[in-house]
């Protein structure tokens, strides 16, 4: 992001959107495997049509996970987001299962191995971001766009709202000045509702949710409010779209507000860099926020597959930071082990917590008490200030 007054428009898309089913499924699977043994090895994409689902991927783990646990597991994912439609039913879709045994090649390179540490399970690069337009320490954009679906949602499961489906999206646009976000330009809700609603009516079921949510005088002009804009959308989900995994990962992360090293998040066990790294990245770049050291922060990481250290840590307060780069950067190395071994220790990703970060994204989240969350932890804001005198 840059000073200055301009617009800048991130989007969100729901729990019941085709690609965050398949997200859904696909860290539901790597849940169940990692409630059987935290060691197990998990890469599973999805894809949703009209009541069906494919899967495909490499697993190592334990036997009890077969293909009918994981029918069970996929099915009851589909059935939490509340799909029980024609075209897309938990109970009546068909499922394919072609989920097969992890390459012994990559195997060997990703194991730890006599004097050898485990290794990142692939190449890659990663990207953290943090910045005090939000108290969540996140782009306000992207923040209040997730939000908005989150209301919709919880009135939809709570009853309070029947007439909604589970597949929507929101996007808004702020106004900058001075480079700090105002107020909302710009709105645009996309619903899933029941046919015998108007376009009237449920543009007045949303509205509360977006109001709510923006800060107060925020709300854009009637002119700029958007609210299915095609006028109906009735059919919706896998049955008015395919759904793939992974196919949202600038939602998943900063709106298109910080950089994305391209590498989706869903579906990977935390040995896989292209999460746990993104995941460390944004603890780094959250604590150094917290810390008072900048107003805004991004990270990079870089790893080489079966290579335990990084490359390299690139670290960018944007012209906003207090003290100087290349020691934060080796600050934060003395602080934080960045192999994928460390990673994982230090934020306890082996255990089943990613269903849970399928929508709404993987950032700005509260810690759960299981560790859900944990990189959004502020526990080295005392050591950075303490290291910078801050």
């Amino acid at each position: 992001m840059r000073n200055g007054n301009y617009l800048f428009t991130s989007e969100s898309v729901s729990e019941g959107h085709p690609d965050k089913i398949c997200d859904r499924i696909s860290d539901a699977i790597v849940d169940s495997f990692l409630s059987h043994d935290p060691h197990s090895r998990v890469a599973v994409e999805a894809l949703s049509t009209t009541n069906r689902v494919v899967l495909a991927g490499e697993v190592r783990g334990p036997s009890e996970v077969d293909a009918e646990l994981i029918e069970q597991v996929v099915r009851h994912a589909i059935k939490e987001i509340g799909y029980e439609q024609d075209g897309f039913h938990w109970q009546r879709l068909s499922l394919e299962n072609h989920i097969h045994e992890q390459s012994a090649d990559i195997a060997q390179g990703v194991d730890a191995a006599g004097n050898k540490d485990e290794g990142a399970g692939d190449q890659g690069i990663m990207f953290g971001h943090a910045c005090t337009e939000t108290d969540e320490l996140m782009p306000a954009p992207i923040h209040f766009s997730h939000s908005i679906l989150r209301s919709l949602a919880e009135a939809r499961h709570s009853g309070a709202e029947p007439g909604l489906g589970p597949d929507a999206k929101s996007q808004v646009t702020l106004k900058y000045e001075n480079g700090r976000p105002r107020r909302a330009a710009s709105v645009v809700v996309s619903t899933q509702h029941s046919a015998d609603l108007s376009q009237d009516a449920v543009r007045e079921i949303v509205r509360p949710h977006v109001v709510n949510v923006l800060p107060e005088g925020w709300m854009c002009e009637e002119a700029e409010f958007y609210v299915n804009p095609t006028g109906r959308f009735v059919i919706g989900g896998p049955d008015g779209d395919c759904g793939l995994t992974g196919r949202k990962i600038i939602v998943d992360t900063y709106g298109g507000a910080a950089p994305h090293g391209g590498g989706a998040f869903s579906g990977k066990d935390p040995t896989k860099v292209d999460r746990s790294a993104a995941y460390a990245a944004r603890y780094l770049a959250k604590n150094v926020v917290a810390a008072g050291l900048a107003e805004r922060c991004t990270l990079q990481l870089s790893y080489a597959i079966g290579v335990p250290k990084p490359l390299s840590l690139y670290v960018d307060t944007e012209g906003t930071g207090q003290v100087d780069e290349d020691r934060l950067s080796a600050i934060l190395q003395e602080l934080m082990d960045l192999s994928p071994r460390g990673i994982r220790e230090h934020l306890g990703l082996s255990k089943p917590i990613y269903a849970r970060t399928a929508a709404y994204g993987h950032f700005g989240r509260a810690v759960d008490a299981d560790g859900g969350f944990s990189w959004e932890r502020l526990d080295l804001v005392d050591s950075l200030k303490s290291a910078f005198n801050a």
